[in-house]
């Protein structure tokens, strides 16, 4: 059973950056080959993909996210990484660490404000 747990500050003010970190188990970050991925839901809107890191290291990202967002893993602890900078608070939302598109964290409040 794949388990997914997101962790990180559930309040950023503006212009700070976002750092948020899953934590995976059931399954290693470099086996398969799939990919692990952040998604958010920002309030009353549909979910936003945000990025993915695959089993071999290769990263990417959304075209509208990419200029702000940096995603990284730690193999040795099994767990990947989201930041996120400048953010407004166009940027709250539940954001969601999936793995293989199937597998799904709780989620994550993260609120924008100052």
């Amino acid at each position: 059973q794949v388990q997914l747990q997101e962790s990180g500050p559930g309040l950023v003010q503006p212009s700070q950056t976002l750092s948020l970190t899953c934590t995976v188990s059931g399954d290693s970050l470099t086996a398969n080959g799939y990919g692990w991925s952040w998604i958010r839901q920002p309030p009353g809107k549909g979910l936003e993909w945000i990025g993915v890191i695959t089993w071999d290291g290769r990263i990417g990202y959304s075209p509208s996210l990419e200029s702000r967002t940096s995603i990284s893993r730690d193999t040795s602890k099994n767990q990947f990484s989201l930041q996120l900078s400048s953010v407004t608070p166009e940027d709250t939302a539940v954001y969601y660490c999936v793995g293989y598109l199937t597998y799904w964290g709780q989620g994550t409040q993260v609120t924008v404000a100052a």
